[in-house]
């Protein structure tokens, strides 16, 4: 058995829902840490995310080892990361900016752990999204190109544990492994819940963690929600089902998208505005998304 080498309709339109869903996911994520530790809206978010439907949902016909590993890496490793960065002045535009390395991690990644060498096509095409995300991230002055050092550093590693857990369901996919992938995001955010709150506790105290949750008010319940439901639950059964239908470097690379969707967000919502550098960025990150997915000859 092999993986699908031609998408259809249906996974375009996959694609479509998950760029507009994680898209507007930063800017969700900045309004929920206004209230919200890094911790505990992580905690919140996988628990909306997860305990409403352990009793409706199966546990997915996976070892543990595969769940942990999901939830660990996508849940307290890829969220975590990134709160923290949001929190630590990364703009919500350039999160969604810098996240997407995760593309070029999964398919380096790829290489060594699936022998998923990638063709030439897709290497020149990730190196010409890569130089669009360089000129996006070296744009300085009042818009989202000012962003911390820190900030930088750990949305970075949050797209390596990203990148980790693209690994993951590949190697469920290679084991022969059947499962459905709402109940594989269900119980793999399970994984995450206690470690975050315990991470809440210990690192704002009892006192105050305790006092945020009991200020949850509708727009930070409403963030959780969005955040536990829609870019979690439905975007990344998506983003699963399509991982276990195509190769991760066939994959990947859509993820791209989601800085226009998200840039365009950030200066909506918080006027940060795009420079010209920027825009050029998002137009190069384009045209590396068309040479990495279309072939130049039939």
């Amino acid at each position: 058995m092999t993986a699908a080498t031609r998408m259809s309709v249906g996974d375009y339109l996959c694609v479509a829902g998950v760029v507009a869903i994680w898209g507007l996911n930063f800017v969700i994520m900045k309004m929920g840490l206004k209230s919200l530790s890094p911790m505990l809206l992580g905690g919140l978010r996988f628990a909306v995310a997860s305990l409403p439907f352990l009793l409706f949902v199966k546990r997915p016909a996976l070892p543990w080892r595969y769940l942990a590993s999901a939830g660990l890496l996508q849940g307290l490793g890829q969220f975590g990361l990134l709160f923290t960065a949001l929190k630590f002045g990364m703009t919500a535009g350039m999160a969604s900016v810098v996240m997407q390395m995760q593309a070029m991690f999964t398919i380096l990644l790829a290489r060594p752990l699936l022998n998923e060498r990638g063709s030439l096509r897709q290497w020149l095409g990730l190196l010409v999204a890569a130089v669009g995300l360089a000129a996006i991230a070296s744009a300085h002055g009042e818009g989202p190109g000012q962003m911390t050092l820190i900030g930088f550093v750990l949305t970075l590693a949050a797209a390596f544990m990203w990148a980790g857990a693209n690994m993951v369901v590949r190697f469920a996919w290679r084991a022969r492994i059947s499962y459905d992938p709402l109940a594989f995001v269900v119980w793999s955010s399970l994984v995450p819940i206690v470690p975050f709150f315990v991470l809440a506790f210990l690192t704002e105290g009892e006192d105050a963690t305790w006092r945020m949750l009991g200020a949850v008010g509708i727009r930070e319940g409403l963030a959780v929600l969005y955040l536990g439901l829609l870019a979690t639950l439905l975007a990344y059964s998506l983003w699963t089902r399509l991982l276990q239908r195509h190769d991760a470097g066939r994959v990947s690379p859509y993820s791209l998208l989601v800085p226009v969707v998200g840039l365009w967000a950030g200066a909506f919502a918080f006027d940060e505005r795009l420079s010209g550098v920027q825009w050029l960025g998002v137009g190069t990150i384009m045209c590396g998304l068309l040479i990495n997915q279309f072939r130049l000859r039939g």
